[in-house]
């Protein structure tokens, strides 16, 4: 565990890049031959094949670019930085390069089957059905390709399915549900000889009247941990009460959650964990589970890829619960339906629970997550020069924006990022009905503040992903001005130091899985935030954990595909 110097954006990083960005060549390697020049860009990509076995994406990445550069001709090249760019949810790019790697050679199977992969993980599977069929025109015998295109064939039925017949809800999920906990039904009875840890009969926040919903403690949360950690699962009734306990406090809270630290407190803000369940309890360890006088904020996209999401989900919604005004949550990407169909926790619910319920209920419990959250300072921030050794010293905390009323810092935290527009409002923000609107869609401020990435140059451009838009350090700075917000912390995206400082630390990236789906090597990290607006960073590693895959739920070739 480690608070490092402040790490900034790289190359890697550049949301907006195209495929026909590559490095420009040096004086040397101007002067070269062609033969040369073709030499020494398979260095480049021997060098960059090396890096890519070891998990190191983004330098194997630049050194595909490298030989890009040298030899903009070689469809390798173009496909092997579309692999790289797969790995760093870069899909945009990787549907480019792969594009640009089929333009010079039609036959190239590796290039379909990575454009494949892109449109299916930014949840397009109607687009990546025509590289599929390419690929069994050229290899009729490809067995495991043929078995791919009848997933993703089946993938798109069931989508269009699901949407011709959607039709405004009668009973909610929750209504169901909590039918069922009344009159021990459809599995909610607690088998008597169930022997892990029970939801107490004198706990706190009950509802008045209907006992069958439960209370909840602090001893339940701390016992539930320790039985998850023991790979045991919760039978279907205590689940229900914990993610109806949760709804209940989620539902009274707007779009936009204004938290005020008290005086002489901190706030803790969570990362991405994606279902890591054991990176997740060592982060606990580190930071301390929330409390009546221990706020976190947990960033979003805690479920999907890693195997155990339910138990993430289940734990936050536990302690949402019993602390729901110090357990704060801002939904994430992957807190959303059709995500949740690709990547994982689906699957994971109708394995650990059977049948759909579970599911569908956590489906509305996500829907009602809040998109965003303000935490503000009570304090004035220190000088510059009176800041402790270990808080960050970017700009941005060093000549912080600050409220004209109070003198105070505010923290914007959000999942993805700014908007296409400008002049965005945090009472805007705080008016989107996201009850209504359910799901974020392709377009809007829901979507937006759910996948938007920050990206070096001024200005707006296309996402990186495919899905949302890069934002620039102006953009940033002047979202910051117009709303008096001291920085944007955000998640999102894997940052091999946990966390990076960018935008002169206006819009700041936390992610807290650590080796993220077992292979990037990347650090975890959290942010502490205290009286006076002072940030600090904390990061720390991965941790043991027991022999099930990433994406173990999502379910055959698919999970191939993505993973």
């Amino acid at each position: 565990m480690s608070a490092p110097p402040s790490p900034t954006s790289t190359a890697s990083d550049d949301t907006a890049a195209t495929s026909v960005d590559v490095p420009l060549l040096t004086a040397a390697e101007e002067a070269l031959s062609p033969a040369e020049r073709a030499t020494a860009a398979l260095a480049q990509k021997d060098e960059g094949n090396g890096h890519f076995v070891q998990g190191k994406y983004a330098e194997a990445k630049e050194c595909y670019s490298r030989a890009i550069a040298l030899d903009p001709s070689n469809a390798v090249f173009w496909s092997n930085r579309a692999a790289c760019e797969l790995k760093l949810e870069q899909q945009g790019l990787a549907i480019a390069d792969a594009t640009e790697a089929l333009t010079l050679n039609p036959s190239f199977v590796k290039a379909y089957y990575r454009r494949a992969s892109a449109h299916l993980a930014i949840l397009d599977p109607k687009a990546a059905l025509p590289d599929l069929r390419a690929i069994l025109k050229i290899e009729p015998n490809n067995a495991t390709v043929r078995t791919q295109l009848e997933a993703t064939t089946k993938l798109v039925r069931r989508l269009e399915f699901e949407k011709a017949i959607r039709v405004e809800e009668g009973v909610p999920p929750s209504g169901t549900v909590a039918e069922h906990l009344e009159q021990r039904t459809g599995g909610a009875e607690v088998r008597a000889d169930y022997d892990g840890p029970r939801l107490p009969t004198d706990g706190v926040n009950g509802v008045p009247g209907k006992p069958w919903l439960g209370t909840i403690s602090a001893k339940f949360i701390d016992d539930m941990i320790a039985y998850f950690k023991d790979g045991k699962r919760l039978p279907l009734g205590i689940a229900w009460q914990i993610i109806l306990g949760a709804l209940r406090a989620f539902q009274s809270e707007p779009a936009l959650v204004r938290y005020t630290i008290p005086k002489g407190d901190s706030i803790h803000v969570v990362g991405d964990t994606h279902g890591q369940f054991y990176d997740f309890v060592h982060l606990m360890g580190l930071i301390g589970a929330p409390s009546e006088t221990h706020a976190v904020l947990f960033n979003g996209d805690f479920v999907d890829r890693g195997s155990w999401s339910v138990e993430i989900a289940l734990t936050i919604m536990a302690y949402k619960w019993l602390y729901p005004h110090t357990t704060l949550v801002n939904r994430g990407n992957h807190e959303t339906s059709d995500m949740n169909k690709v990547y994982g926790f689906e699957g994971e619910c109708k394995a650990k629970f059977g049948g759909e319920m579970t599911f569908k209920l956590f489906t509305e419990l996500f829907i009602a997550i809040p998109l965003s959250t303000l935490i503000s300072a009570p304090v004035a921030p220190l000088p510059s020069e009176q800041l402790p050794a270990d808080a960050s010293k970017s700009l941005a905390q060093t000549a912080p924006i600050v409220d004209p009323k109070t003198g105070c810092k505010h923290f914007f935290v959000v999942h993805g990022g700014l908007f296409s527009r400008d002049n965005v409002s945090l009472d805007e923000i705080a008016a989107i009905n996201r009850f209504a609107q359910k799901q974020p869609g392709q377009e809007g401020l829901m979507m937006e503040l759910l996948w938007s990435d920050p990206q070096p140059m001024p200005g707006r451009g296309p996402s990186k992903r495919g899905v949302g838009l890069g934002f620039g350090p102006d953009i940033t700075r002047a979202w910051c001005e117009y709303n008096h917000v001291s920085t944007v912390l955000r998640s999102h995206e894997v940052r091999q130091n946990g966390y990076a400082e960018e935008h002169q630390g206006l819009c700041c990236t936390v992610f807290s899985a650590p080796n993220y789906c077992d292979s990037t090597g990347n650090l975890g990290a959290f942010a502490r935030i205290d009286e006076r607006g002072t940030l600090f960073w904390t990061t720390f590693e991965a941790q043991p954990h027991p022999n099930i895959r990433p994406m173990a739920y999502a379910g055959g070739p698919m999970s191939s595909m993505l993973s």
